[in-house]
């Protein structure tokens, strides 16, 4: 009986210990080097509010050309702030397109971030991951300003526990892109479009005073997960608590499903 209760006591000791032991860190991966945007800037603190977190581990690389299912195969989640400017000599080339097209598929993570969405126009495959994307004759936004986030979808766990609405700051609020067919995305915030906010020589269509575009959403794609965030033009716009949040907790749950960020 002894040696019983000395066993017994033994197991809860090991089962305490692993309850409060440290989680091992999400792995991600930056894709980035070329963008529209300022990616030299914006790089950093991408990487940087991941690792504040204390949940992630980060690495960048700035040429995936080429690349295959070996150089994601250490990785949870990728993020991808990368704009190959319709130039064919920047597109990635068929081995990394498909390491990246089966990566996602097999289950693990990636987070579209910001004009990263204008990426690899006619890439079928490339579209359908990411919901919607800024095309030739689809997407455009009005000078920066500043802008309310409201939360459309609160019991998603990117969303649970945010605020109803939160103010993004100087920021682009990106408007008609181009989506994929409804049902294929979910929409987690959105933010109005205020049309009197535009030049007058808009040429995209701009019907009535203003329309809530989509500013968060999400993608299931095979066994992976997409988060796609419109939102962080600039280190300035990427400071503010909305985006941090949505941001860090995106990608969280875009590497395993769930989200534990913020729940401290």
């Amino acid at each position: 009986m002894r040696n019983f209760r000395l066993f017994t006591l033994a197991l809860a000791v090991a089962f305490a210990a692993l309850a409060h032991a440290p989680q091992p860190k999400l792995q991600a991966l930056i894709i980035t080097g070329q963008n529209g945007h300022d990616w030299r800037a914006t790089t950093p603190v991408l990487k940087k509010l991941l690792e504040d977190t204390g949940r992630f581990e980060v690495r960048v690389t700035e040429e995936f050309r080429g690349a295959g299912p070996e150089t994601l195969a250490p990785y949870d989640v990728v993020v991808l702030n990368y704009y190959d400017g319709n130039k064919p000599a920047l597109r990635w080339g068929e081995r990394a397109d498909t390491a990246l097209v089966n990566y996602v598929k097999s289950g693990k993570g990636l987070v579209v971030y910001h004009f990263a969405m204008a990426a690899f126009n006619g890439w079928t495959e490339f579209e359908k991951m990411c919901g919607a994307n800024w095309r030739p004759n689809n997407g455009h936004h009005s000078a920066r300003h500043d802008f309310t986030v409201d939360v459309k979808d609160a019991s998603h766990p990117i969303m649970r526990g945010l605020k109803a609405s939160f103010p993004q700051a100087n920021d682009e609020l990106y408007a008609n892109l181009k989506w994929q067919p409804e049902g294929s995305f979910h929409v987690l915030a959105t933010a109005f479009d205020d049309h009197s906010l535009y030049r007058p020589n808009e040429k995209q269509p701009l019907p009535g005073k203003g329309i809530n575009q989509p500013m968060l959403w999400t993608v299931d794609y095979g066994s992976g997960r997409v988060f796609v965030t419109a939102l962080g033009h600039d280190p300035d716009a990427m400071k503010l608590p909305g985006f941090i949040a949505t941001y860090t907790r995106g990608t969280e749950w875009a590497a395993t499903g769930q989200v534990t960020i913020g729940r401290d």
